[in-house]
């Protein structure tokens, strides 16, 4: 390729960039014109408010990988909004099946506050030990009391149950986890995210990009929320039609979990 085709190139990535970045714009004077609708349990705020809207995800050894990432691909790009990982410690957290680490940001004792409170779901390694871990259930109901929403994907909403935000409320979780959400309390309630006042929950691991999406309408508006489905291009057209229990006979349900347990580390 000559030198002059190079400069082509990169005069047309130029423009490219130029125009993906003023359509962006766009849709940010035009999110920031709107005023969002208020949410159940706390006013959404403004995305013409000054300060910048925080997100909390929860890192724990032993989470689900796309639990945390789905909602954060959605939430990350809303206008006015910051997202930022959490765990025990800052540093390395190891997933469900050992093989991906994220990285944490802040250590749980350096936030004391967040707009919006992200748990989410795990192996049962990870699961039952942040069920058991009265540390991170004080950390939890101090962040809730001042969030404008809190919320959970998959087993996620056990952890809040364990904490004690889901009693009496109805909730939902993974298919295989539903017995377990009662016993912490919950009401359980079939769909893909169900809101409970300022609390969401989202059913098992993909749920939470619904969940996300739903959610960057609330902070933001429903336009901004449409375009973020667009922006990640979520238009699920699976190959098979198993993705519920309901859906799936019971020898693809067993080897659903057995998959699940073999990849646990």
């Amino acid at each position: 390729m000559s030198a002059a085709e190079l400069a082509a190139g990169a005069g047309r990535r130029r423009l490219l960039r130029g125009a993906v970045a003023g359509t962006l714009g766009a849709v940010g004077l035009a999110a920031a014109s709107d005023h969002p609708a208020d949410a159940a349990g706390g006013h959404a705020p403004r995305q013409d408010d000054e300060r910048t809207l925080s997100i909390a995800v929860l890192l724990y050894d032993g989470f689900t990988a796309l639990d945390a990432v789905g909602p954060y691909e959605v939430l990350c790009r809303v206008p006015g909004v910051r997202v930022s990982t959490v765990a025990r410690t800052a540093g390395p957290v190891r997933t469900d099946t050992g093989e991906l680490t994220l990285v944490a940001e802040r250590a749980m004792s350096d936030v004391g506050g967040a707009d919006v409170l992200l748990v989410p779901g795990g192996g049962n390694r990870g699961v039952v030990a942040m069920m058991e871990d009265a540390d991170v259930h004080r950390w939890i109901r101090r962040i809730h009391r001042r969030s404008t929403w809190t919320t959970s994907v998959c087993t996620g909403s056990l952890i809040l149950g364990s904490a004690g935000l889901l009693r009496g409320l109805p909730a939902t979780t993974y298919w295989a986890s539903r017995p377990y959400l009662e016993k912490a309390g919950a009401v359980y309630t079939p769909g893909r995210f169900v809101e409970a006042g300022k609390i969401i929950t989202a059913a098992g691991v993909s749920a939470g990009i619904d969940m996300g999406l739903h959610l960057a309408s609330r902070l933001s508006d429903e336009k901004v929320g449409r375009a973020m489905q667009l922006a990640v291009e979520y238009d699920p057209d699976p190959p098979y039609d198993t993705g519920s229990p309901e859906k799936a006979d019971a020898q693809t349900q067993a080897l659903a979990l057995k998959l699940l347990e073999d990849a646990a580390r």
